[in-house]
């Protein structure tokens, strides 16, 4: 280096050190590849063709059924909301199906609660005979819940738009 640039004592080149993040005489600094333009917001993401939305309505009902299946009816919800979440701003009718799915998992959980409640004070009032008796009634709201989802798969796969009854939207 000429003596037109003198090299400071507490430069990392002068002392023989690459300098890494600085840029020298000559250098422009280092940035990191963008595949995006600067300045721009990330764009949504593309719409689906009705064949792929018709596809993701029915694996957000038929998933929740293989994890209901699965997990004794505890999981099935992981399924629907993975969908959602996931292919939500992909498409209309995707995000109705998905939704769909998220409400019968959250009608089987409200139902599993209030029979939960009923099974435990109809035992107690029987004197332990209704915790045998009445055993069966948690079976019914899985049971419901299945059938809604084999019928929603089906009707999302056929292209059909669907709200399942004995279900709130919630989930919109």
């Amino acid at each position: 280096m000429s003596d037109q640039y003198p090299q400071h004592p507490q430069d990392p080149a002068a002392q023989g050190q690459p300098s890494y993040g600085q840029p020298t005489y000559g250098q422009q600094p280092y940035q990191q590849p963008s595949s995006q333009p600067q300045g721009t917001y990330r764009q949504a993401p593309a719409t689906m063709s009705p064949e792929d939305e018709r596809t993701w309505g029915a694996i957000s009902h038929a998933g929740a059924v293989v994890a209901m299946i699965c997990s004794a009816g505890f999981l099935g919800f992981l399924a629907s909301i993975a969908v959602y979440v996931i292919q939500k701003d992909r498409g209309p009718f995707v995000r109705a199906h998905a939704a769909n799915s998220i409400n019968v998992q959250i009608s089987m959980f409200i139902w599993l609660v209030v029979a939960a409640v009923i099974y435990v004070v109809l035992g107690i009032v029987t004197l332990g005979i209704g915790f045998v008796v009445f055993l069966p009634v948690f079976a019914v709201p899985l049971v419901v819940a299945g059938v809604l989802h084999v019928i929603g798969a089906v009707k999302a796969y056929n292209g059909e738009w669907w709200n399942p009854p004995f279900t709130p939207q919630l989930v919109k």
